[in-house]
């Protein structure tokens, strides 16, 4: 089957603050750190070490990273209790409320979050 997506990464100007970030909030979406480098940290799913689903990154050309207007990333959740635990712990970490967890006109369940750049996250459960 053709993935659409290889992976997914967004830009951070403190890498350090942004991954201690992401290290706690991920891991309810059954995400962990695995790489690491002086540019940027990927994450990967516990069951799939060797694959980096999501990344955090200095960008490359040295300029400030900056948030798209229009631009989000999803992430997928196992249960509504997970999305729940994601956008909790993100707000307790820094992050700024884009939506509170719940279900949304395609029925499944989401909850949205800006992160310590600004990048707008939602974590999703497929209710259908």
């Amino acid at each position: 089957m053709n993935k659409v997506i290889g992976f997914v990464m967004i830009g951070t100007n403190d890498l350090e603050k942004s991954s201690k970030f992401y290290d706690v909030v991920l891991v309810h979406l059954g995400l962990k750190r695995v790489t690491n480098t002086e540019r940027y940290i990927g994450y990967g799913h516990s069951s799939d070490d060797d694959h980096v689903k999501f990344y955090i990154t200095k960008p490359h050309n040295k300029e400030n990273a900056t948030f798209g207007n229009g631009t989000m990333v999803a992430l997928s959740a196992d249960t509504k209790e997970a999305v729940d635990k994601f956008y909790t712990t993100a707000l307790e970490n820094g992050a700024t409320d884009e939506g509170k967890p719940g279900a949304r006109s395609d029925g499944n369940y989401y909850g949205y979050i800006r992160d310590l750049d600004g990048n707008k996250i939602t974590a999703r459960f497929l209710v259908n």
